[in-house]
């Protein structure tokens, strides 16, 4: 029986063709060109010293867990795109560049100053792991237009600056007194344009700003323009408040002196956030500060005989600038103000005598240098005098205290007995005793530190023969001249001598 050959090598074939066929239709739709692209934006600025203008383009990454690689870059104007990243020297272009996934890469690229638009084209590819040559990736080209010509040609670089655009930088220190200004970037002044900069110091009243201020020294003063590009000013600082102010400006922009509802440097001062000072950056170029008052007071302290003490008060220094107002205190609530005008001195203040113990002068409640002070008895004044009338019953003992001098406590002692007397200035103090076996009696004053000895040794008493003897004569003084004086008072009158001596007992007798 025939039975005929079937064949299945075209069913095959067939079959093989479909399968092939749809097996490439889905490759085509698992890689459609719109899943894989690029975004291209753009910027330009205006190099002013090159005259060109700068395109910073952007190219980001749509895929999220894909790295892309730009194969082309193509640039009109043709200049070269050159890629913006960390670490490389600026050389480097665009192309061959990954792109991060969901990530960007930047180029810049310089065109003429005169091009009015420019168009980036750049073509990337998302190579994979595993992939061959039989297997392409996906890759995209995209591009994008830009205007540049909106604000007009960027104009080529100056070869100076005017003095009104010009910018600055500044150092400044208060205390020394010292600055710096420097015209900024490289471009000088143009012609014959100066721009003059001054360093000011003051007198102030106070650390803090305050008036009026006065001028200290002179002002330094300096300009920038032609090849001078830097400058450095310095003044002296007075040693007490100041203010120092650099300002913009040569020394006729100094105001001399500063007073209260006056006019101020405002924002001339450099650093300032106003114009002109904030066309310098730097540091605020002013200072308040300073430890002690810009003036000189002084007292002189003079004691009098009679207690009291005179205070002359002054305010002549080289630094006084400013009146001063003294407080002159002493014991038991005494307090007096003077207040003292600058350049001026021998205001005196005199302290009754129950206040001259303790004495201080004092200003802004702090007792100036060498200020504090007590009465001490001036070496000339007189001293009080004693007599003494010595008869054969009774001793007689007499203290005289002169005109303008203290009151003066004498202590009077013969035997066992002591009596004791205040002498005021212009008087005189006497006690007797009776006449008993000693030979002298003992005269203190303890607030002079003074002590004599006097020696009773009447004549005619006791078959001695004589009767009273005349009043002794009063003898001052403690030197050995008085004592020769004493002496021919003692030949010429017969009287009894009494000689006072500090710290020791001199005795005489007649």
């Amino acid at each position: 029986m025939f039975r005929p050959k079937l064949s299945l090598r075209r069913p095959l074939a067939v079959l093989a063709a479909a399968i092939i066929g749809s097996t490439g239709a889905a490759v085509v739709a698992a890689t459609p060109a719109s899943a894989h692209h690029t975004t291209i934006t753009g910027t330009v600025d205006c190099d002013r010293l090159t005259g060109e203008r700068v395109i910073t383009w952007t190219v980001v990454n749509s895929e999220r867990h894909k790295t892309a690689t730009i194969t082309s870059v193509t640039a009109d104007p043709a200049t070269p795109v050159l890629l913006v990243a960390e670490g490389t020297d600026g050389t480097a272009e665009l192309k061959g560049t990954p792109i991060p996934k969901a990530g960007q890469v930047q180029g810049v690229q310089r065109v003429p100053g005169d091009t009015q638009r420019a168009t980036l084209t750049v073509e990337a590819a998302w190579f994979q792991k595993g992939d061959s040559q039989r297997k392409k990736p996906p890759t995209s080209k995209d591009h994008k237009t830009i205007e540049l010509g909106a604000d007009g040609a960027c104009a080529p670089a100056p070869k100076c600056v005017d003095a009104g655009d010009a910018k600055y930088s500044h150092t400044f220190d208060g205390p020394k007194g010292t600055a710096t200004v420097k015209l900024a970037g490289d471009l000088p002044l143009c012609g014959e344009e100066k721009q003059y900069f001054t360093l000011v110091s003051y007198f102030a009243p106070r650390p803090q700003f305050a008036t009026p201020q006065y001028v200290y020294g002179t002002p330094d003063s300096d300009f920038l323009g032609g090849t001078q590009t830097e400058i450095e000013l310095k003044v002296d600082v007075p040693d007490c408040h100041t203010q120092v102010d650099l300002i913009w400006g040569g020394v006729d922009e100094v105001i001399d002196p500063l007073v209260e509802n006056g006019p101020r440097y405002g924002s001339k001062k450099l650093g300032d956030r106003g114009a002109p000072g904030n066309r310098s950056t730097g540091p605020q170029g002013w200072y308040n500060g300073g430890d002690k008052n810009c003036t000189t007071p002084a007292a002189t302290f003079a004691s009098a005989c009679d207690g009291t003490v005179t205070v002359s008060l002054s305010n002549d220094g080289s630094i006084s600038k400013y009146p001063v107002e003294f407080e002159v205190r002493g014991e038991n609530g005494f307090s007096e103000k003077v207040t003292v005008e600058p350049g001026k001195a021998n205001n005196e203040t005199v302290v009754p005598a129950e206040h001259a113990g303790a004495i201080e002068v004092l200003v802004d409640g702090e007792v100036i240098d060498n200020g504090s002070y007590k009465w001490e008895r001036p070496e000339d004044c007189p001293l009080p005098t004693i007599t003494a009338d010595a008869t054969c019953e009774t001793f007689a003992l007499t203290a005289s205290n002169p005109e303008g001098a203290q009151p003066v406590k004498v202590d009077f002692t013969y035997g066992d007995k002591t009596e004791s007397r205040t002498v005021k200035p212009g008087s005189s103090e006497s006690v007797t005793f009776p006449a008993g076996d000693d030979e002298a009696a003992l005269v203190s004053l303890p607030e002079l530190e003074l002590e004599l000895e006097v020696v009773y040794a009447p004549e005619g008493c006791g078959g001695g023969g004589g009767g009273e003897e005349p009043p002794g004569l009063p003898v001052t003084g403690v030197a050995a001249g008085g004592i020769a004086a004493g002496a021919i008072v003692l030949l010429a009158v017969g009287a009894v001598l009494f000689v006072m001596a500090r710290r020791r007992r001199i005795h005489f007798t007649a």
